[in-house]
């Protein structure tokens, strides 16, 4: 299986140190990429409609390259810290250029990782698993998980083996 991580995240913190941990745990009989959100030009969506959600996007950026990576890959992992009860802007942008070829989407495995500073069971994730919900209803993705982490450090994760353990093990169940 062809697996895209999206790390949605500005810093090689939290978010990054599950990502790897997932990678990990998917390796061996996947293909696994990683595109770091921060590093690539995607200029925002700007609503012109020729792309007519399957032609492409007319942007002279890393649009195409990035979405034609996502509608080749049997799933894709989105990765994201807590921005303001929702997913970080530099993931969202990409999220919003999917529209270009939001046609050529439909079908894929899916999964979910959010890191943030407030518990697990605070609202901010249920916010952001909604979110993902409603995406993956109108383009009847198959949602193989949701993982979050509460994390107070930049780096709580990775020093945290149980979690990296947790990581890895469900990366082997996708």
């Amino acid at each position: 299986m062809k697996i895209v991580m999206i790390n949605g995240s500005p810093r090689h913190g939290n978010v990054y140190a599950a990502i790897n941990a997932l990678r990990e745990g998917a390796e061996g009989e996947n293909t696994v990429e990683i595109l770091e959100a921060s590093k690539l030009n995607v200029s925002p969506c700007n609503g012109c409609n020729a792309c007519e959600c399957y032609k492409g996007c007319v942007a002279t950026d890393d649009s195409n390259a990035v979405v034609d990576k996502l509608v080749a890959a049997d799933m894709i992992v989105f990765g994201t810290p807590v921005y303001w009860w929702g997913m970080s802007a530099q993931l969202k942008t990409i999220i919003d250029k999917c529209y270009c070829k939001g046609a050529l989407l439909k079908g894929k495995k899916i999964g979910i990782v959010v890191c943030g500073g407030a518990p697990t069971d605070d609202e901010e994730y249920e916010l952001i698993r909604r979110q993902f919900e409603c995406m993956a209803e109108f383009l009847n993705w198959d949602i193989r998980f949701f993982k979050a982490y509460y994390a107070m450090g930049k780096d709580s994760l990775a020093g945290d083996e149980k979690a990296v353990a947790e990581f890895r093990a469900l990366a082997e169940k996708i």
